[in-house]
């Protein structure tokens, strides 16, 4: 009778330890908010967990665009002829804002 409360009680810690590790939120993303300044063009890039997740280019003298960063994972070499290439460092103007 004895080792049945002992291997009962140790169920019960054990289950409590699975639960109590399934309650911890996961960490927070690393997010950067980085600005890049000067006389004529302003950069403002975000980047999360040291990805570059957009980059938005404001010229002083004329419309800001945004840069599409090369999507993670993939080798831009691989672009073959005749494939859709990737949009990684391409130009986007924004026409209409809501």
């Amino acid at each position: 009778m004895g080792s049945v409360r002992v291997l009962a009680a140790t169920a019960l810690l054990a289950a409590s330890a699975i639960v109590s590790a399934q309650d911890k939120p996961a960490p927070e993303p690393v997010v950067q908010r980085i600005v890049v300044q000067d006389d004529n063009v302003r950069i403002e890039e975000l980047r999360v967990r040291g990805q570059s997740k957009r980059i938005v280019v404001k010229p002083k003298n004329a419309a800001e665009y945004e840069i599409v960063p090369a999507t993670a994972g993939r080798d831009p070499s691989q672009n073959r002829a005749g494939s859709q290439p990737g949009a990684g460092g391409q130009r986007v103007w924004n026409l209409l804002k809501f």
